[in-house]
């Protein structure tokens, strides 16, 4: 199909692009690597009258480190994510994420923030920055604010910016020494997407039991959600292969899981268990080695 008719903007700094969106909240969407926006516009099951292209904001990209914590722009691609030294010397799971997303092109193409913006259910990114307990930075005209990833994603498609708001950065914090983690998926074969996906990190402390184990999870229900269950199973506890076993089975507690063509909510919940156990091993003898 052929887009609805559309004007189009390209700013040449972010206070511009926040300027035009307070003005055009209403009609206006923000385009970045447009892998999501621009097939939905095709559909016309979006039908933005404004569309404002970041892409090309140099200040929106690039990953850094300050204080800390690791603060990756939102425009960086998947690509530079994905061969970045910082996130490989300091947060390595977000580099294994970023090399698990999609193909060639859209890695090249394809942004960080636009695809945690999006919130797809089956996209890989929510789930890793749930594990690594990252913040995400929104900005406005007047105004910015950093929202904790476990409060970000509302529901399908649905987060917590509003209107007016861009994502503009992700606050990762540095990995503490002993810290391991792991992201796998099972990917439906034409989109890459996640039936499930399971990002793991875990840091061990001195005795060799679990001092902080975090696990996100995507493709399985209407957003991507920290298995808390899981976690509380493993924490304080000796990382033994009984006890990931046991931690593994609960993280579909709780959970209603989507059911399509690609698989049943019975299989995804399956699914779910089983690379929930995978990547916590993974993320463990990982953390032995760190």
């Amino acid at each position: 199909m052929i887009p609805a008719a559309f004007d189009y903007r390209r700013p040449t700094s972010l206070a511009e692009a926040v300027q035009l969106l307070a003005v055009h909240a209403d009609e206006a969407k923000i385009l970045a690597g447009g892998h999501s926006l621009v097939p939905m516009m095709k559909l016309r099951l979006a039908m933005p009258a404004l569309v404002i292209d970041i892409g090309r904001l140099s200040e929106l990209r690039g990953i850094r480190e300050h204080n800390g914590t690791l603060i990756i722009g939102a425009g960086t691609t998947q690509h530079d994510a994905e061969v970045s030294p910082l996130l490989q010397q300091h947060c390595s799971l977000l580099v294994e994420t970023a090399a698990a997303v999609g193909d060639v092109q859209v890695r090249n193409r394809g942004t960080v923030g636009g695809s945690i913006a999006h919130a797809d259910p089956a996209a890989d990114w929510p789930a890793a920055i749930l594990a690594v307990g990252a913040r995400i930075k929104l900005v406005r005209a007047g105004g910015e604010r950093l929202v904790d990833a476990a409060d970000f994603f509302v529901d399908m498609l649905t987060t917590v910016m509003d209107s007016q708001e861009i994502l503009t950065e992700i606050h990762v914090p540095v990995n503490p020494p002993r810290t391991g983690g792991a992201y796998l998926k099972v990917a439906q074969p034409a989109s890459g997407f996640a039936l499930t996906g399971v990002a793991a990190q875990v840091t061990l402390g001195a005795d060799q039991t679990v001092q902080r184990v975090a696990v996100g999870i995507t493709g399985v229900s209407g957003k991507a959600y920290r298995a808390h269950v899981t976690e509380q199973v493993l924490q304080g506890q000796a990382a033994t292969a009984e006890t990931i076993a046991q931690a593994a089975e609960q993280a579909t507690a709780g959970v209603e899981a989507l059911g399509d063509i690609h698989a049943s909510a019975a299989y995804r919940l399956h699914l779910t268990r089983v690379y929930t156990k995978r990547a916590l091993q993974q993320a463990l003898e990982r953390a032995q080695r760190a």
